[in-house]
Order: C-alpha cells, then sequence, then structure tokens
C-alpha cells in the first residue's frame, strides 16, 4: 500500500511567449512567461523563474516558442466532487 495521499490534477497545455531577462543588478531571476490554454483571456499569461531540471539532473532553461505544459495540483482534502453532469458550463434555459 502507497503512503503517498493521491491528489487531483489537471494538466493545461501551453507555449513560452517570451523569455524576461532581468536587469542585471536586481537580483531576480530570468523569468519564463508562458501563455496558458485554456484560462481566461486576462488571466492565461504566468511568469515563472525559468530554471529547470531535465531527467539527468542537468540545469536547462525554456526557449522562447517551446510547448510545455502546466500541471495543476490539490490534496484531495481540499477538494469537492462535482456532478457527473456539471461541466462547468451554464445550462441552456
Amino acid at each position: 500500500m502507497s503512503s503517498e495521499v493521491s491528489k487531483a490534477s489537471t494538466t493545461l497545455p501551453g507555449r513560452v511567449e517570451k523569455v524576461i531577462h532581468p536587469h542585471p543588478s536586481s537580483g531576480e531571476p530570468e523569468k519564463a512567461q508562458i501563455a496558458v490554454e485554456g484560462a481566461d483571456h486576462l488571466y492565461r499569461e504566468i511568469r515563472v523563474p525559468n530554471r529547470l531540471t531535465d531527467a539527468n539532473g542537468k540545469k536547462v532553461k525554456l526557449k522562447e516558442g517551446a510547448e510545455v505544459e502546466v500541471k495543476i495540483e490539490a490534496e484531495s482534502v481540499v477538494t469537492k466532487t462535482v456532478p457527473h453532469h456539471d461541466d462547468g458550463v451554464n445550462p441552456r434555459p
């Protein structure tokens, strides 16, 4: 039996729109701006530090135009069950 708690999750496709280089004296990390498909227009872009680790443990960065996946996870105890017919869209009158 696994001791790991199961998590609810969804994965959305995205694309790196641009890589943002900080001012040299700011101390801020380089960031990748990602457009998340399926998000509301005004909230579709997120900016995250452009620091990843590949399968071999090597530090890598995203390139502009890269196709990515944005995964959202939550512990099952902070989610609620949705009726099968509820797809989040308002029903027709």
